[in-house]
């Protein structure tokens, strides 16, 4: 996975990179923690994850950040992240 988040919060929501990592995860039917190099492709050479997860974070100032989305390729899946934070992975054609 190769996220340094630290996950023992159970209260502190989850980054939307390591929602990525989880969607893919899914469909490719293993745990998160098992989709890292070399079998897969790491979610940092495609984006970087810490943009992706301040992209739609709230503004400092507690103010929203405009709606939209952001698509990207990975591990043979199209990634789409809408700013409401739902992450969406369809197999790419």
């Amino acid at each position: 996975m190769l996220l340094s988040v630290d996950r023992s919060d159970a209260t502190v929501s989850q980054s939307v990179s390591f929602d990525v990592i989880a969607a893919v995860a899914e469909r490719e039917g293993i745990d998160p923690v098992d989709l890292e190099p070399p079998e897969y492709e790491a979610l940092y050479d495609v984006i970087n994850p810490e943009a992706l997860d301040s992209l739609f974070a709230s503004r400092e100032n507690g103010r929203q950040r405009p709606t939209g989305c952001v698509e990207f390729p990975f591990c043979g899946y199209q990634v789409t992240v809408a700013s409401d934070g739902e992450v969406e992975v369809s197999v790419l054609e």
